[in-house]
């Protein structure tokens, strides 16, 4: 069995170096994961590469460990994705998120339209974030990624539109498009994903994307949720355009 990764941001990371485990690691590996002192784990940054590490002097409260050499491990897609997903409703999104970063997308765009079901104050935004940022780190330990995907601040769609495709390729799912992504060239710049909530884009919105510079994007002859859409157009993407070549 592989040994397991976890991503350390409180103490940096030094080849050679012993470092105490910040409080989340200690719970995971030990607490959770129930790993002694000798047991191996995999300890990354976010910034690229990663480091074999060995558990030391485990306590009822906290451990240390002892870290090897740093490891260039590169996981990263050469498609440089950006997923803007209209916000779903529970573990619909939760499931998207984790599904988009195993599947190597490079950031991701929290967006509110017109049929979003879910609306919350700020100080509740604020705690929405943290936990999806929990879960992207979460899905970049399992997955192996060694760079944390990007999450913006949650935004009208409307605000976010405008300038949205100026830096490379914009596609929308819509199930009235006549397009589909084998008749599209490959792409030499960004590109950019958006996704409906619930219920989908309206039409007015969809109107304002194709203003925008987004391209009508038709994901074959069925009508897939907002949970499933985004990850099966990025597969699709990897798979065409992607690291599945």
């Amino acid at each position: 069995m592989a040994d397991p990764r976890i991503h350390i941001t409180d103490v940096e990371l030094l080849a050679g170096a012993s470092l105490h485990l910040p409080d989340a690691a200690f719970r995971h590996l030990v607490q959770v994961l129930r790993l002694r002192a000798g047991e191996r784990f995999v300890a990354f940054d976010g910034r690229g590469g990663e480091f074999a590490a060995t558990l030391q002097d485990v306590g009822k409260r906290d451990a240390s460990a002892t870290l090897g050499e740093r490891m260039p491990v590169d996981r990263e897609s050469q498609l440089d994705l950006t997923l803007a997903q209209c916000v779903s409703k529970g573990d619909r999104m939760d499931y998207t998120l984790q599904k988009a970063v195993e599947l190597g997308v490079t950031r991701i765009v929290p967006l509110l339209s017109s049929r979003s079901v879910v609306r919350l104050d700020a100080e509740r935004w604020d705690k929405k974030l943290e936990h999806w940022r929990g879960v992207i780190t979460s899905a970049c330990e399992q997955s192996g990624r060694t760079r944390i995907p990007a999450l913006a601040e949650v935004q009208p769609l409307a605000n976010w539109l405008p300038a949205a495709a100026a830096a490379g390729i914009g596609l929308t799912l819509d199930p009235l498009a006549t397009r589909s992504l084998r008749e599209l060239p490959a792409p030499g710049s960004p590109v950019t994903l958006l996704v409906g909530p619930e219920g989908g884009l309206g039409d007015a919105e969809l109107r304002q994307a194709t203003a925008a510079g987004f391209i009508g994007l038709r994901m074959g002859p069925r009508i897939l949720r907002t949970e499933t859409a985004g990850v099966a157009a990025i597969a699709a993407m990897q798979a065409i355009w992607g690291d599945w070549r």
